[in-house]
């Protein structure tokens, strides 16, 4: 079986020790790694080129936004999985925009941490259910509030049918990314999911099938 390579990035030892625990009960997981800032991951992802980083926000030095957006600029494939205990809508904002693939809280159930490493190894987005809800009710804006190039190029490809996974990579963009400028176009549209979206942009004559 091959094992997915995860390195663990958080300032507190009892924290990491504890994840190391859980997360060497799966079989097909493997811990290569720790870290305990921003920076010692940035030097940790280089040398050992896990798959999945688990990455705390809050750090000392380099904190988790600024290691995620280098670690997506210098090494792409690597998947960053945000677990941490904040949850304010600046704090998810910047790291989904910043490139994390997934972002959860410390106190999600083992299973739902578990699963979430698996998607996030495939790149496939992961966002906890409260941290979806946050997301989505801060991007809520004025419906007249006009599309940008890269939201309605997204939307068109939902149009066509596309996952978030192929448009991601048709746009050579991650799969977060996409999930942002779609929460950014159903609050600008005023809908709440892709169908939605797709009906009142070919009303509106934003789009073309």
């Amino acid at each position: 079986m091959s094992r997915i390579r995860i390195l663990l990035a958080d300032d507190h030892p009892v924290v990491r020790a504890g994840l190391v625990g859980l997360l060497s009960s799966q079989p097909d997981f493997e811990v290569v790694g720790e870290a305990a800032d921003g920076q010692e991951a940035l030097r940790a992802v280089e040398r050992l080129l896990p798959q999945v980083v688990l990455m705390d926000l809050r750090m000392p030095g380099m904190d988790g936004v600024s290691a995620i957006r280098q670690i997506r600029s210098r090494f792409p494939q690597v998947q960053i999985l945000v677990l941490t205990t904040y949850d304010t809508d600046s704090d998810i904002v910047r790291a989904v925009e910043a490139g994390a693939t997934g972002y959860l809280l410390k106190d999600v159930p083992r299973e739902e941490l578990f699963r979430a490493v698996r998607l996030c190894a495939r790149g496939e987005a992961v966002l906890s259910p409260p941290v979806a809800a946050r997301l989505l009710g801060r991007m809520r804006g004025p419906a007249e509030e006009n599309l940008s190039l890269r939201e309605l190029e997204v939307l068109a490809l939902v149009a066509r049918g596309l996952s978030n996974k192929e448009i991601a990579r048709k746009l050579k963009i991650s799969e977060a990314t996409v999930k942002t400028h779609l929460l950014h176009t159903f609050s600008k549209l005023g809908v709440d999911d892709r169908t939605a979206a797709v009906t009142v942009a070919l009303q509106r004559g934003l789009i073309r099938l």
